[in-house]
C-alpha cells in the first residue's frame, strides 16, 4: 500500500453550521486501493466529513485534494470530480417512479450526453473559426464516435450486467416499492458503480436495514472491495470494518482521535476514548 499513489488528501478540513463547529481540522491522505472504515459515537462528524468529501456540504476551511484539485475550492466545477466520486446513503434515494433498470442508467446517461452536447458545441465554434483562419492554423474538430442511441444502448448493457452480477438481473423492469429494503440498497450501490467512480464512499449503508438483510449488502460491498476499490465507509458494523478495512479511523468531536490497522486499533486502542467506545460496542 505504500507505494500506491495518494488519490485523495484532506488537509484542515473544518466544517461549522452557525455556532456549532462539527469538523475541527481533519487530515488525511488515501491511497489508491484503500479500505477506511471510519468509526466513532454518533454526532462525532462521521456523516458530515463523508458529505464534504463529496462536496454535498462545503466545507467551512481546509482544502480537500483530489486528482490535482482543490475540491473544496467554491470556483471549481464539483459535477465535474463529482461523476468519480461515488457516494451510498443510509436512505436508499431510488427514484420511485422510474424501473430499476432506469434508475441505474439515468446518471451515466446524463452526463454522457452533456459531453455529447459540449462536443459538438465545441465543434460548431470550430467550424466557424476556421472561416477566418489561414489554412494551416485551422483547428480540428474534436472526434465523435457516440451518438445518443449509442450512449444509453451502452448505458443499457452496463446497468445489465451489475444487475446480473448481483443476481438481480429480474428485477430489472420492475419499480424500487416491489425490492425490500436489502434489494433497494444494493440496486443504490451499483447505481454509484455504473458511473466507474475512482472512490465509493459509504455512510452507513446498513443502518436504515432489517438485521436479515445487512449481510446481503455488506457481502456487495466486500465484493466491490475485493475488486480494488478506493473507499472510505461510515459503519457500525465493527466486525465488517475489522474483516475488510486496511485502515480504521475513530472519530470523536469532529476531529480523528485514533487510527491505525483493523488490528492495531481493536486490539490495542491507544486513545481512553478509544477504549471506552470499543468496549461500549464489542
Amino acid at each position: 500500500m505504500e507505494n500506491r499513489e495518494t488519490i485523495l488528501s484532506v488537509r484542515g478540513l473544518k466544517k461549522s453550521f452557525d455556532k456549532l463547529e462539527v469538523l475541527r481540522g481533519i487530515d488525511l491522505d488515501v491511497k489508491e486501493g484503500e479500505k477506511i472504515a471510519i468509526i466513532g459515537p454518533s454526532g462525532c462528524g462521521k456523516s458530515t466529513f463523508l458529505r464534504c468529501l463529496n462536496c454535498m456540504e462545503d466545507p467551512t476551511g481546509g482544502s480537500i485534494i483530489f486528482d490535482g484539485v482543490d475540491i473544496a475550492d467554491t470556483k471549481v466545477d464539483i459535477n465535474i470530480h463529482r461523476e468519480n466520486i461515488g457516494m451510498v446513503f443510509q436512505q436508499f434515494n431510488l427514484f420511485n417512479n422510474k424501473t430499476i433498470i432506469e434508475n441505474i442508467m439515468l446518471a451515466p446517461v446524463y452526463v454522457q450526453l452533456k459531453k455529447l452536447k459540449k462536443s459538438k458545441a465545441y465543434n460548431r465554434r470550430i467550424k466557424i473559426s476556421n472561416l477566418f483562419r489561414k489554412a494551416e492554423d485551422k483547428k480540428q474538430p474534436a472526434i465523435i464516435t457516440e451518438t445518443k442511441k449509442s450512449i444509453i444502448k451502452n448505458a443499457r448493457e452496463q446497468a445489465e450486467r451489475l444487475l446480473k452480477q448481483i443476481g438481480l438481473e429480474d428485477k430489472a423492469n420492475v419499480y424500487p416499492s416491489t425490492l425490500s429494503g436489502g434489494q433497494k440498497q444494493r440496486i443504490a450501490i451499483i447505481r454509484a458503480l455504473a458511473m466507474n467512480p475512482k472512490v465509493m464512499l459509504f455512510d452507513e449503508p446498513t443502518s436504515a436495514l432489517d438485521p436479515e438483510m445487512v449481510g446481503e449488502v455488506l457481502n456487495l460491498i466486500k465484493a466491490v472491495a475485493d475488486e480494488g476499490m478506493t473507499m472510505l465507509i461510515v459503519t457500525h458494523e465493527m466486525g465488517f470494518a475489522r474483516e475488510v478495512a486496511t485502515r480504521v479511523l475513530f472519530m470523536e468531536e469532529g476531529k480523528i482521535a485514533e487510527e491505525g490497522t483493523p488490528t492495531e486499533l481493536f486490539d490495542n486502542p491507544k486513545n481512553p476514548r478509544t477504549v471506552q467506545f470499543l468496549k461500549a460496542v464489542l
